[in-house]
């Protein structure tokens, strides 16, 4: 969103910054001369709309920041936003449900920019049965505060501690990235719950060689272990899709892998 009387050179230099780089590093970066870099930052030059898109891409400013940056500089917005439903994203969508029931018998959800979730495979909602606060469940549902919250999926995370220090990690470098207000409030309301207790150590056959942090989920089918990924649509153009990841959750252990088999069994012959 355009801040009134911020102008084009106010949003490079706060990117610039964010990035820690100087205006000669950046003048680098991007391939121009640093005086030329100087007087755009402070409006004495102002870029084509190809150069500023080449600077904001070389610092890696997110597609919905730059809209304000080109409006700013006298330009039209270049990068829609639509909703998953426009027909235009069809076939995104249908990339989407692909992945997600391709995935089955292990679960997979799709999450926005904010860790809303937009999807997911019928292999989630067996692992939430424990949730005690069913309003965690109600959409917009956040996945993070799902995870996190004591009455959510928190108490029944075996290895909480290492867990929650991964989200939150992630979540910070989400912050530094974007520059998203709505994710800062999200980190403190997290950092804010009940400290988990000690670090429960696994068992010899549950370190997966440190090659991920696991996530170990206490289920009504025993203990179950992940390994994540995270899935991104190459070259978005649409803001919808540039903010979009699904999340899809492997068995790392094969005592999950024929938990996870047998549940969808279960699930299907009822």
């Amino acid at each position: 969103m355009m801040v009134p009387g911020r102008s084009l050179g106010d949003y490079l230099r706060e990117w610039r910054q964010r990035r820690h780089l100087s205006q000669l590093e950046f003048a680098l970066e991007a391939e121009i001369s640093q005086r030329h870099l100087s007087f755009i930052e402070s409006g004495r030059a102002l870029p084509s709309r190809e150069m500023l898109i080449h600077l904001a891409e070389r610092l890696g400013v997110p597609l919905r920041e730059r809209n304000p940056m080109l409006l700013a500089a006298g330009f039209a917005p270049v990068f829609p936003e639509r909703s998953l439903e426009d027909p235009a994203l069809a076939p995104a969508r249908r990339a989407i449900d692909i992945i997600l029931k391709g995935h089955e018998p292990f679960p997979a959800l799709a999450i926005d920019r904010h860790w809303t979730l937009v999807a997911a495979n019928d292999a989630v909602a067996p692992l939430l049965s424990g949730v005690a606060d069913v309003a965690l469940l109600k959409p917009p549902v956040n996945v993070l505060r799902l995870s996190l919250h004591p009455d959510g999926l928190a108490p029944h995370i075996f290895n909480l501690p290492e867990w929650r220090a991964h989200l939150l990690e992630r979540l910070r470098q989400q912050i530094i990235a974007t520059g998203d207000p709505v994710l800062s409030d999200l980190l403190k309301e997290l950092s804010a719950y009940p400290a988990p207790a000690a670090h429960r150590p696994s068992s010899p056959d549950r370190d997966y060689a440190g090659i991920a942090v696991p996530l170990e989920l206490i289920t009504d089918a025993g203990r179950l272990s992940f390994i994540s990924t995270t899935t991104i649509f190459g070259t978005p153009v649409d803001i919808t899709l540039a903010e979009l990841a699904i999340e899809s959750l492997f068995p790392a252990d094969q005592a999950t892998a024929e938990a996870l088999k047998e549940m969808a069994a279960v699930a299907r012959s009822s």
